[in-house]
């Protein structure tokens, strides 16, 4: 037999635009509220936070829009990224599904999150930023911004989730390789992280805490420093699109076609990067794949939240946009999948499966990392904690299509490895991890302090 295990384009076929929802959303965007004044936001106020060519982008109607080439070289690097046949996962699953994953764990950071990295620094760095805030999770992102802005000579400050920093110290020491501050958040750096620490010392933090204070960090800069967000919003999803029309072509090269497109979501950008180009083909050509975004059922904004306008930190700093979000009071539970903590979700992503368009799922903690193991030992690759929800879909389906027969073609982003896990990994072989169900009545406690709108 002579199949192969991979495609891989070369470099001349790099994506030349990304693609932007904005053109095709089959239903019309709400607007952006500004925090204060609960009226829809200007440049201006935007302007304090961002450059003006990411703002530009985030409300751009255009379809597609056009890579720097700058932003293109250094893409080089890593991209095109390999489209595998998980061959040994079907045979290990006994299944007539066929079964492709986007690999994005080659990039030098191990993730997806250089594909926005890079281009937010490179935008920054165009319009004369000095330096970036940003928060982290399980600091994919915050490795990703520090090596971009290493590339760009900006600063950086990194505010990252402290049960995250606690539990992944190796992804901070890569962040500072790269020459990046990294804080554990809440700290006592801000305003808004002294007052939560003189409420609960053994605060274990959030992503929207840390949003808080990279936001007030950025804002209180007098213009020398600029917030860059490594999820949710717009411009920054479409950066990710490379994923899904890079997969395109090498689908087309395997001459296959999804039926069912899978990604893990926490803020949506690496889902949005790969299941995007897809959509676009269901919302313009009459294609009719399935899309199936996989969140945590610790934090399940999606399955068990509330489409409604809540702001997109804690503190409500941020602006206030309309996403499904369990309340920007929540404080998830320390579950491994940092990437994934976070209390809303991205706008876009929130409208399309309001509409229908896309599909959510919630799954535990303890049934991800037993398909991260089947995973690992059928592929010889272990993934992110984050990227192994949306392995526990696919291996669900492909199970189901083992039972009817059906011979689907599965597609999935593995966004990143778990080189950085092993502690997680660790303490679920010794059978310390548990399964966390976020309680009704937090939820409910928190839906109380949503923000009043007249939209």
């Amino acid at each position: 037999m002579n199949e192969p295990y991979k495609y891989v384009l070369p470099e001349s076929e790099l994506p030349k635009a990304w693609y932007n929802i904005n053109a095709d959303m089959p239903v019309p965007p709400a607007p952006v509220l500004h925090p204060a004044t609960r009226e829809p936001v200007t440049p201006d106020f935007l302007s304090v936070l961002f450059p003006m060519s990411l703002i530009m982008q985030e409300m751009s109607p255009e379809r597609w829009v056009e890579i720097p080439e700058p932003v293109r070289e250094i893409y080089k690097l890593w991209r095109p990224t390999p489209l595998f046949r998980a061959r040994r996962l079907e045979k290990a699953l006994d299944t007539p599904a066929r079964i492709y994953y986007k690999y994005e764990g080659v990039s030098p950071v191990g993730s997806h999150k250089p594909n926005t990295a890079v281009a937010q620094a490179f935008f920054n760095k165009q319009e004369g930023t000095k330096a970036l805030t940003t928060e982290t999770g399980a600091g994919q992102w915050g490795s990703a911004l520090a090596m971009a802005c290493s590339f760009f000579d900006l600063d950086l400050e990194v505010y990252m989730v402290k049960i995250s920093y606690e539990q992944k110290p190796y992804r901070r020491v890569l962040m500072q390789t790269y020459g990046a501050q990294v804080f554990a958040s809440p700290t006592d750096r801000t305003h808004y992280g002294r007052r939560l620490l003189e409420e609960e010392p053994d605060n274990p933090g959030s992503l929207g805490i840390a949003i808080s204070e990279a936001v007030e960090a950025a804002a209180t800069s007098g213009g020398r420093k600029k917030y860059s967000l490594g999820s949710v919003l717009n411009h920054v999803l479409m950066h990710q699109t490379v994923i899904g029309l890079e997969a395109l072509q090498q689908l087309e090269a395997a001459g296959d076609y999804p039926d069912l497109v899978v990604g893990c979501v926490g803020g949506g950008s690496n889902f949005a990067g790969l299941a995007y180009p897809f959509v676009h083909r269901n919302l313009t050509q009459g294609a009719t794949t399935r899309i199936v975004a996989v969140e945590p059922a610790s934090c399940p904004s999606l399955t068990r939240g509330s489409y409604a306008f809540d702001y997109g930190d804690t503190a409500g700093t941020a602006p206030i946009v309309k996403m499904y979000t369990l309340g920007h009071t929540f404080v998830p539970p320390g579950i491994h999948a940092g990437g994934l903590r976070y209390h809303g979700m991205a706008p876009s992503v929130s409208a399309l499966v309001e509409h229908g368009t896309i599909e959510a799922r919630a799954v535990p903690q303890l049934a991800t990392f037993e398909a991260a193991t089947t995973f690992a030992r059928a592929e010889g690759i272990v993934p992110a904690p984050e990227s192994a929800h949306a392995i526990r879909v696919v291996i669900d389906e492909a199970l189901r299509c083992k039972e009817s027969g059906e011979r689907r073609v599965i597609a999935f982003n593995l966004s990143g490895h778990g080189h950085f896990d092993m502690a997680a990994y660790d303490a679920f072989q010794r059978g310390a991890l548990e399964d966390y169900a976020y309680p009704a009545e937090a939820i409910e406690a928190a839906m109380t302090q949503l923000p009043a709108v007249a939209f």
